[in-house]
């Protein structure tokens, strides 16, 4: 028989997938990614991989790797797609594919098949990955074959699939929404979402932190240490990158950090609706700033602010294995060489305030920036810097001089 690794998460599509696979005559081999996945039970995925046929079935932890060699440089881009998404199901993807890409090679498989739709931005981020990586890899995505969409029109079909053969799943169709899960953050879509006129915060189960309104009455501090663009420390604690976002999201997440609801634009060309939250991210996306603002060069940081979105379009997209990609990277890390320092931020009630911050490499000097009298800088170089600066401007005003 055929084989075929499939990107299970053990969620409505891929519990369908699996079976759909096998009935066309291949032998599944169940690869679940482990990516921090804060609602999910391991054993229970796996074992339903099993109970439903898979010729295998195994849990590969890429936790650490994501969060130091995916988010991370992101993060140090300060890149959000559309301004406020941290992109954390982008950022999973190419991960993902490259893992799947791996146990195939081991397995002797012939594809790689995954449960994303054909309206959506994963089986992008999915594809362009694994063409990067193995240019003559077969990619399944049953979404885009007219026969699997046949069989099952919507995600009420899907259900009673999984209900006909008593496979357990969280969808339902009270509540069908798609979610997706990491230790970065957790996605919510479809269901009731896809209308505009209901508050997505209010009617979604987050399963990573409480809403604002329930969060303490108290603020809580953090204190956190960059180097070199990184996050290090944590509380006068060293830790690596995974225990880092860990920890971060169960106190950001008790003060009802992160949670977004949006309109965004798929790279397919259509706008949708997401739920999102990120707790432990929309902190450390606030720590790396305030170490930045002490240490990075004015016109240095300007220009990363003008190549962020490209970046954060890029990971949403599904560009990561790309040339351009790596010239970024490349360029983020010696721009964020000076970036390290301590900062403590005050959590309360969704918000985040900066109660400290401190460099070594701080460039801010207040005899320089003082308001007061005396210092180190002299107010009559102004002059001439005003003078060079504005010469362009009078010389069009006295060519062609504009009404006022």
């Amino acid at each position: 028989m055929k084989s075929c690794v499939l990107a299970y998460s053990g969620g409505l599509d891929t519990s369908v997938i699996l079976g759909w696979l096998q009935d066309k005559g291949y032998d599944v081999h169940a690869v679940y990614v482990d990516l921090g996945q804060p609602c999910e039970d391991r054993d229970a995925t796996m074992k339903k991989a099993r109970d439903c046929g898979a010729k295998s079935s195994r849990v590969v932890d890429v936790r650490e790797e994501l969060c130091r060699d995916f988010a991370f440089p992101v993060l140090a881009w300060q890149a959000k797609y559309e301004q406020i998404y941290l992109l954390g199901t982008s950022i999973a993807r190419p991960l993902i594919s490259k893992v799947c890409l791996e146990v195939a090679r081991e397995v002797g498989a012939v594809a790689y098949a995954h449960g994303a739709t054909g309206k959506g931005n994963d089986q992008c981020r999915f594809q362009l990955a694994a063409e990067a990586l193995d240019p003559n890899v077969e990619t399944i995505a049953p979404w885009r074959i007219q026969e699997f969409r046949d069989a099952f029109p919507g995600r009420t079909e899907l259900i009673a699939y999984c209900a006909e053969k008593n496979i357990p799943v969280k969808a339902s169709t009270s509540k069908p929404y798609s979610s997706d899960e990491n230790v970065l953050h957790i996605s919510y879509e479809a269901g009731q979402l896809e209308e505009l006129d209901v508050n997505g915060v209010e009617i979604v189960d987050f399963g990573m932190g409480v809403s604002p309104q329930e969060a303490p009455d108290k603020a809580e501090t953090v204190t956190i240490g960059i180097e070199s663009g990184v996050p290090v420390m944590l509380n006068g604690k060293n830790v690596n990158a995974l225990e880092m976002v860990e920890q971060l999201n169960i106190i950001a997440g008790r003060n009802g950090i992160g949670r977004i609801d949006m309109v965004e634009n798929r790279f397919v060309g259509m706008k949708s609706r997401g739920v999102y939250e990120s707790p432990g991210m929309t902190v450390l996306y606030d720590a790396v700033m305030n170490v930045e603002q002490l240490t990075m060069d004015r016109d240095l940081m300007h220009l990363r602010d003008r190549l962020a979105p490209e970046v954060a379009e890029m990971v949403y997209y599904g560009f990561w294995y790309t040339p351009k990609m790596d010239a970024l990277l490349a360029f983020i890390r010696e721009a964020q060489k000076p970036v390290t320092g301590e900062v403590t931020l005050k959590l309360y009630k969704g918000n985040i305030s900066v109660d400290s911050r401190k460099s070594a490499n701080s460039l801010y000097d207040a005899e320089i920036a003082t308001m007061e009298g005396g210092g180190s800088y002299n107010q009559d170089d102004a002059e001439g810097f005003l003078r060079i600066q504005g010469l362009p401007s009078r010389v069009q005003a006295s060519v062609r001089p504009r009404k006022y």
